[in-house]
């Protein structure tokens, strides 16, 4: 019996682990509309195409390195939306100002892949217009390597397939957009 007790505690301990990891922004909330400073300029979108500010907390450790996604499961594409790709974040940094996506503010060494919109860098929402309220999943994966072997040019479907390889934990904020 105690053997099956050390068991089940062990395996519960990463559980444990994953609930620590958190994800928070200043500028969105949680089953939240985003406002129009996260909409997309371009395809019909009129917004300030800004990237929200966003901090995490309570990594797993052995962490190496951070990388963040933001995704739309609701675009009527079949295969949703990638809205943002970023990866190499060092493991020293746990937060993102808000804008930081295409500029200078983004961590020394962290990569910024092509999204669905075709150029690398935060896109925002742009759901169609009259379309029910889009879920945009804001995720921060803690991965086990410093640098995933990707550059700019890089695919969702390719980034997905890396971190899904080298993912210790991840946290996620999901808000919404309608236009």
């Amino acid at each position: 019996m105690k053997s099956v007790s050390l068991l089940l505690t062990a395996s519960l301990f990463p559980l444990q682990a994953m609930a620590d990891f958190r994800l928070t922004s200043t500028d969105i909330e949680a089953g939240q509309h985003m406002s129009k400073q996260e909409e997309f300029q371009g395809f019909g979108c009129d917004g300030a195409n800004r990237s929200p500010q966003l901090s995490w907390s309570g990594a797993p450790a052995g962490t190496r390195s951070f990388a963040i996604t933001v995704y739309d499961p609701d675009a009527p594409t079949g295969s949703g939306w990638w809205h943002w790709l970023a990866f190499n974040i060092p493991a020293s940094v746990s937060s993102l100002a808000g804008g930081a996506s295409g500029t200078d503010a983004m961590p020394a060494g962290a990569t910024e892949s092509r999204t669905d919109y075709g150029v690398p860098g935060f896109g925002g929402a742009c759901p169609p217009q009259g379309d029910k309220a889009h879920r945009y999943q804001f995720t921060v994966f803690a991965l086990d390597t410093e640098q995933l072997p990707l550059d700019s040019g890089s695919s969702g479907a390719l980034v997905g397939y890396m971190l899904n390889a080298h993912t210790l934990g991840s946290a996620r904020l999901e808000a919404l957009y309608q236009r």
